[in-house]
């Protein structure tokens, strides 16, 4: 391979406007290099990562036990197709499965495939085990909802910028408001035809608004009692991300060594995507039991790169790191640390409205309008202290570092965001 040009922070930005698509708004960071809770960018400067590519890199950068993973399997067998076996699948099939306590996998590669995926599963449980008629299965779905961004799931988002222009929109959905019991008995008693109920268990680009306690354990309850599945989107919370190894698992840590192994909310389907490679190859995977996973069968449905052999090598390894490094553990602990440090802080300020979330999936709301800059522009400023983070919903900051991250790297983050805020308050 050739040496490839050294470029200015500058020059990349250019190449990208100028050749790539503008589906992105980043901030204006060149990176080149990532480490641990780190990142570096073309000039060199270092900064701590406070998004972990929307909590893809849950492991860290370039974990080494999962770069190993990836690089060897990559030096022996990259791909087959599903046309043939190969000798690492069924492994990581067998290693996830045990691990979430689902009898069955289905692999894909990104977080929307995967949701794709479990829509899929649900229709066709709901007419060939429910007995809903052909063709009229409803799921109910959230308000402000993200759960990706293909045709369908846009179709059922209330996002404008997400939805306008892309129509007409795929029909079979129910929305409902997020935390709302009442809603949501009142939509599966009076429909006989709703197959699922889809639903973060923290709606994390939203802004990170953790329901209500009790909230899911009712949910699933209700479900079970109108013969309706509830599907768990986790490609955000899971992997450790909350501080359980599930957000479902309420205050059951499976990867803690004290747990009892028994969550508060046993999804019946669970999305996962994102930590699940540690951020270093695309892997995503619906999970579910026999009774519901049979409804696949040869043809239903399928992936060229789904399930291929790096992809399982990479899942094992980065599944591993999660219990081996007990980063549920860490991300609980620092969670409490982080939200206490910023409540003590936000008594003294009127920038900041509050800080809410759970595990190392926090953000704080800034005392300003949805379309104003100021948290944009607290992001820019947040940059030049050398942390990275972004707003959500123009007014919203999220913060969602490595679990990598220990106590003092974690008290130094929030000095530099204290310190930000400080300095935006005297403007």
């Amino acid at each position: 391979m050739a040496v490839l040009e050294q470029l200015t922070s500058q020059k990349a930005i250019d190449l990208e406007n100028k050749y790539g698509a503008h589906n992105y708004h980043p901030l204006p960071v060149v990176l080149s290099r990532g480490e641990g809770v780190f990142v570096w960018d073309v000039e060199g400067k270092k900064y701590y990562d406070f998004l972990s590519a929307y909590s893809a890199v849950n492991q860290g950068h370039c974990h080494p036990k999962i770069v190993r993973a990836m690089t060897e399997q990559a030096n022996t067998l990259t791909l087959t197709s599903r046309a043939f076996y190969n000798d690492m699948l069924g492994r990581f099939e067998e290693y996830a499965a045990s691990t979430f306590k689902f009898d069955k996998l289905l692999p894909m590669n990104t977080g929307a495939e995967a949701v794709e995926t479990a829509l899929k599963i649900c229709r066709r449980w709901a007419y060939q085990k429910k007995g809903v008629p052909e063709n009229k299965a409803q799921i109910v779905v959230c308000e402000n909802n993200f759960h990706g961004r293909t045709t369908t799931i846009i179709s059922f988002s209330n996002d404008p910028v997400a939805r306008k222009n892309y129509g007409p929109y795929t029909e079979g959905f129910i929305k409902i408001e997020y935390d709302n019991l009442i809603a949501l008995e009142e939509a599966l008693e009076t429909n006989s035809n709703i197959a699922g109920f889809l639903v973060e268990p923290i709606q994390g680009e939203a802004g990170v608004y953790v329901p209500s306690e009790g909230y899911l354990k009712a949910a699933k309850q209700l479900c079970e009692k109108y013969d309706v599945l509830f599907i768990a989107d986790e490609v955000q919370t899971g992997i450790a991300r909350t501080g359980r190894l599930l957000a479902t698992c309420g205050n059951c840590s499976c990867s803690d060594k004290h747990c009892s192994g028994t969550p508060d909310v046993k999804p019946d389907v669970l999305i996962l995507g994102k930590a699940l490679s540690g951020g270093a190859y695309p892997i995503s995977a619906v999970l579910a039991n026999d009774d519901i996973m049979e409804v696949i069968t040869p043809g239903s449905h399928g992936s060229t790169f789904g399930g291929n052999p790096i992809a399982a090598a990479v899942g094992i390894a980065a599944l591993e790191v999660v219990k081996e490094e007990e980063l549920a553990e860490n991300a609980f602990e620092l969670g409490e640390i982080f939200r206490e440090e910023l409540k003590t802080f936000i008594t003294t300020c009127d920038l900041v409205l509050g800080v809410r979330g759970k595990g190392l999936l926090n953000a704080i709301l800034i005392n300003d309008t949805e379309d104003s800059t100021t948290a944009w522009d607290i992001c820019m400023a947040l940059k030049e202290n050398g942390l990275l983070a972004k707003p959500t919903h123009g007014n919203i900051i999220r913060f969602a570092p490595p679990l990598v991250m220990n106590r003092e790297q974690l008290l130094d983050c929030v000095s530099i965001i204290i310190k930000t805020l400080q300095e935006f308050e005297k403007q």
